[in-house]
């Protein structure tokens, strides 16, 4: 499936600032064409690309001078390969609360919703957890922008019972990570999304490998394009600033496939690459 993806940022750098961002595919979406063009007041600036984890490409910018900053990426996907396999390192970061995973918090409340043993050895359970917990998200949040804050973790969200997808994905990952279900976030380009945005889904490593489900239901999972991975959105943010100082303008978004969506009845197990 060919996918076409762009992302177009703007901001004003009002004192030099180091930067990090996240938007361009992962490396194992392994693009056919890609550009990414980062300019202050229209002088190209010096990047640094990063691997990060789960193959994504982080790209860092130092010394960024005052002015106006803009981002423009484009790339074109015909297919991703499979996720990468768990280490060990791995299975035991994607079990720990996390920043915004809070587990510590929503441990009880996750055996009491799901008391099914589930958990490690038990592939078929593992499964039907899975779907059991996204299909709890999906029924009992709404999806409301706006309604919720960017310090919100997963504890909050199941109070509030409403946020965004990464408040939806968050929920997900720490009733699954109590149950000792290994879960992560991955930020993605996602055709048939609305709003287009980046979007934030949860990936679970289940039957012995990884797979991605949307509690959101807003986007078909096998048309994603990975960007990131990480325990949360902590790892996975588009655009960090780690000094300096900067305000935030527009950020637009595409993602499209020459063919028909898939369907998707968020049923059946989907990896991506």
């Amino acid at each position: 499936m060919q996918r076409t993806v762009t992302a177009n940022i703007t901001a004003t750098i009002k004192s030099p600032a180091e930067l990090a961002l996240s938007v361009v595919v992962a490396k194992s979406a392994d693009p056919v064409e890609e550009h990414l063009s980062i300019q202050v007041d229209g002088q190209e600036l010096e990047v640094t690309e990063v691997a990060g984890s789960g193959g994504a490409r982080w790209h860092l910018l130092t010394d960024v001078p005052v002015g106006d900053f803009t981002l423009d990426y484009r790339a074109t996907v015909a297919s991703g390969g499979a996720a990468q396999e768990l280490s060990a390192g791995e299975r035991i970061s994607y079990l720990r609360p996390s920043r915004y995973a809070d587990v510590d918090r929503l441990e009880s409340t996750a055996r009491a919703l799901f008391p099914s043993p589930g958990g490690r050895g038990h592939r078929g359970e593992e499964a039907e957890l899975l779907r059991a917990v996204a299909d709890y998200v999906a029924e009992n949040t709404a999806y409301i922008i706006g309604s919720s804050r960017v310090t919100d973790g997963a504890s909050d969200t199941y109070v509030a019972r409403a946020g965004v997808c990464r408040d939806f994905t968050h929920l997900t990952i720490a009733l699954l990570r109590a149950h000792g279900i290994p879960a992560r976030m991955v930020s993605a380009y996602a055709p048939g999304l609305q709003p287009m945005d980046f979007h934030a889904v949860v990936e679970a490593h289940v039957e012995g490998a990884w797979h991605v489900v949307d509690p959101t239901r807003l986007a078909p999972r096998s048309s994603l394009v990975r960007i990131a991975t990480g325990t949360d959105a902590a790892e996975t943010a588009f655009m960090t600033t780690h000094s300096g100082g900067l305000s935030f303008g527009t950020l637009a978004v595409t993602a499209t496939t020459v063919d028909d969506l898939p369907n998707d009845d968020h049923r059946d197990l989907v990896r991506i690459g």
